[in-house]
């Protein structure tokens, strides 16, 4: 067992768990549920969107303004680790580095790996935000950070290799994948994040492949 919950070495899919390994279902960030749509630059897939929305929360329980790069990019792991870990080889290490590198406390890191697997497998009530109750990181989600100046860079190379577009008011628009997102980050290497994601061995070789090039389209 990891520090932060998670079993080392090659993630294992639960019993249970249906969660499939290719993108699913095109979506609206929250955020951009409040603009027009003649003015969407792209669109989310569901898994995509999932960990916006936990990179919110975390963004709002340290009283952020913004949603940081390092907020996404905790999101993207804690939501969607069993199909991103396959990029690092040394998995047994990887996931206190990625901790360090999101700056989030051992013990914070895994309260919400915790409460958020919970969530996932059924362990508690259904509901919006149950799971966040017990551990009272945020006392409530009313209302939607918008990405900072960085983290909108990292959307904008991230639409360059996405691999599959959705028609919007006449307008081709790319949908995003967490592999375009996670190659977008690493690719910046301008940035103490993206410097940090290539010097932890990850397959940059093999995510841009998946990312330019995936086994499934997102599904509309």
């Amino acid at each position: 067992m990891g520090i932060f919950g998670r079993k080392k070495g090659k993630a294992e899919r639960r019993k249970g768990d249906t969660k499939s390994s290719r993108p699913e279902f095109v979506r609206l960030s929250p955020v951009q549920k409040l603009v027009p749509e003649s003015t969407i630059e792209h669109r989310l897939t569901k898994d995509l969107s999932r960990a916006e929305t936990l990179a919110t929360m975390l963004a709002q329980s340290r009283a952020g303004r913004v949603v940081e790069v390092a907020d996404l990019l905790a999101g993207m792991y804690i939501y969607d680790w069993e199909r991103l870990s396959k990029y690092w080889e040394d998995q047994d290490n990887i996931e206190q580095y990625l901790q360090q590198i999101c700056r989030i406390s051992p013990q914070r890191w895994h309260s919400w790996i915790q409460f958020y697997d919970q969530q996932r497998h059924g362990e508690q009530q259904p509901g919006p935000w149950k799971w966040l109750r017990p551990s009272k990181i945020v006392k409530t989600v009313s209302k939607d950070l918008a990405p900072s100046a960085e983290l909108r860079a990292i959307f904008q190379r991230a639409e360059e290799v996405a691999p599959a577009h959705d028609l919007v008011e006449d307008r081709m628009i790319p949908i995003l994948t967490c592999e375009c997102v996670l190659l977008a980050m690493a690719q910046k290497t301008d940035s103490e994040i993206g410097h940090r994601l290539i010097s932890s061995g990850i397959d940059l070789t093999g995510l841009e492949q998946d990312a330019r090039n995936p086994r499934h389209a997102p599904l509309h």
